[in-house]
C-alpha cells in the first residue's frame, strides 16, 4: 500500500485527496467522484473529533487492483462511525438531528466500508470497485 502520514486537521483535506486522486485518475468521473467524497468525509471527522481539542497525525493507505482500497489510521479517541443508527431521512432538514448524514452517504457510495480499533488505533477502511 502507499502511505500519506500528514497532520489531521481540516487545511491538509487537500494535501489528502490530491494523494487520492493520483489512483483514481483513470476511474470513470462518477467513481472517482464518489471516492473523493468519502475520502473527504472520512478524513474531516478525524481532522474534526479525533484529537479534539489537540491535533494529531493520520495515516491515509491507498491500494488499488480490481478496486481500490484505501485505510485511514489515527491513534484519536475510539470512535467507530459505523455502529451508530442510519440517520431518519423523513423529517426536512430542519427537523433532522445534526450528524451522521456524511457517514451514511460513505456507507452508501462505496462498496464497502469498515471500522476497528487494532493496536490502539482507529482503522477505517473503504473499498470502491474499479
Amino acid at each position: 500500500m502507499n502511505e500519506l502520514y500528514i497532520e489531521a486537521n481540516v487545511e491538509n483535506i487537500d494535501a489528502v485527496l490530491d494523494f487520492i486522486s493520483e489512483y483514481t485518475k483513470d476511474c470513470v468521473p462518477k467513481v472517482r467522484n464518489q471516492i473523493e467524497i468519502a475520502v473527504d468525509e472520512i478524513f474531516s471527522n478525524i481532522a474534526r473529533y479525533a484529537y479534539s481539542p489537540e491535533v494529531g497525525f493520520a495515516m491515509v493507505r491507498v491500494a488499488v487492483g480490481d478496486d481500490i482500497t484505501i485505510e485511514f489510521e489515527d491513534s484519536g479517541m475510539i470512535y467507530d462511525p459505523f455502529s451508530k443508527e442510519d440517520p431518519e431521512l423523513a423529517p426536512t432538514a430542519a427537523e433532522r438531528k445534526i450528524g451522521g448524514l456524511g457517514v451514511f452517504l460513505v456507507k452508501n457510495i462505496m462498496d464497502s466500508a469498515e471500522y476497528e480499533h487494532k493496536d490502539g488505533k482507529n482503522v477505517l477502511t473503504i473499498k470502491k470497485s474499479i
